[in-house]
């Protein structure tokens, strides 16, 4: 019997998304800029802290020896690039599956890591992880239709919105509540702002697809595969939020031109899980950490190219929409 967690990975590298929204915008180009290149600031604020990167690798596994390898690895990418590192969920260690493959930091001290949990986990269980990861904030993942789709998933479910209250009270360090590819609509987080959730991660369809995941695993409902909103969706959707809460953009992020998307349309900072893990598996460390240094430099050159000086005048770029995502914010309400 496989581990649940190396499917993971298997099916993630496999899966390629048969829609990304990210390719139904596009951004306006201004041919007289106003800012040198080395004016141009890609800081940001979330989570509490400041961040000289408005990007970061975001939950992905952990709790196996194959995790551990893949963490392993994308602790030195973040360390020697001062990016933020998430880990997967930290649930697994909690269970005793490998706690040592979450947690690289004696290896690489300059590591800023977060890590992450199942809102169907109790907040002791939370309160477990925190003082175990000490993290720089723990993001509660909400992943209704894996769960549903998962052979082994849980099928109660009345207690998730009982444990953000718990946990927004209870856990001292920052709270991100995160989708895991489904995308985050505006009720859900109306209510964890009502508790006091001040950042979310609205990790929308068109990348990883947790429900082609279960399905490959034994779920058989594979016209769910597409299941959710995508992320531009998600984000065109929360306009009218995102001066009052703290949005994260993640899901089907390629490149520096689909962060800068995101940024536009408000988001604090965009999240990579896939391209992170393809990354990982085909080049060496070292080839990462020199493609992750190329991509800040083309941040500044798209920003530039955009007469932005940082990611507040980002937020007023004018953009096109086309297509599906088009479609899909003619009919927001």
């Amino acid at each position: 019997m496989t581990n649940r967690k190396d499917d993971h990975i298997h099916y993630a590298l496999k899966y390629e998304s048969p829609y990304n929204s990210f390719d139904d915008m596009e951004l306006i180009h201004k041919s007289l800029p106003t800012y040198d290149l080395d004016q141009i600031d890609l800081s940001t604020h979330f989570a509490g802290r400041d961040w000289k990167f408005p990007f970061y690798i975001n939950a992905m596994t952990g709790g196996s020896a194959k995790g551990g390898a893949v963490n392993r690895k994308l602790a030195e990418v973040a360390s020697r690039t001062g990016i933020l590192m998430v880990t997967g969920s930290y649930s697994a260690a909690l269970k005793g599956e490998a706690p040592e493959s979450f947690d690289y930091r004696q290896e690489f001290p300059d590591l800023d890591l977060a890590t992450n949990i199942g809102v169907d986990k109790s907040v002791d269980l939370g309160l477990k992880t925190v003082e175990a990861m000490d993290p720089v904030f723990l993001q509660l993942h909400v992943n209704l239709m894996q769960e549903l789709l998962m052979p082994e998933g849980e099928r109660i479910f009345h207690t998730w919105k009982e444990n953000v209250v718990a946990y927004a009270q209870k856990i001292e360090v920052p709270l991100v509540l995160k989708e895991v590819g489904f995308g985050m609509d505006e009720k859900t987080i109306r209510y964890a702002m009502s508790q006091g959730i001040k950042t979310v991660d609205i990790s929308g369809r068109g990348g990883t697809s947790f429900a082609y995941i279960e399905n490959q695993r034994g779920g058989n409902r594979d016209y769910l595969n597409d299941w959710g909103q995508s992320t531009l969706q998600s984000l065109l959707a929360l306009q009218p939020l995102r001066d009052e809460v703290e949005l994260l953009a993640s899901g089907g992020v390629r490149h520096p031109l689909d962060i800068i998307k995101a940024l536009v349309l408000g988001a604090k900072a965009v999240g990579l899980s896939r391209t992170m893990l393809d990354l990982v598996e085909n080049h060496s460390v070292e080839e990462v950490i020199a493609i992750v240094e190329g991509w800040k430099s083309d941040l500044r050159l798209i920003m530039c190219a955009l007469s932005c000086r940082n990611l507040q005048e980002l937020k007023s770029v004018p953009y096109l929409l086309y297509g599906r995502l088009k479609e899909a914010q003619e009919q927001i309400k």
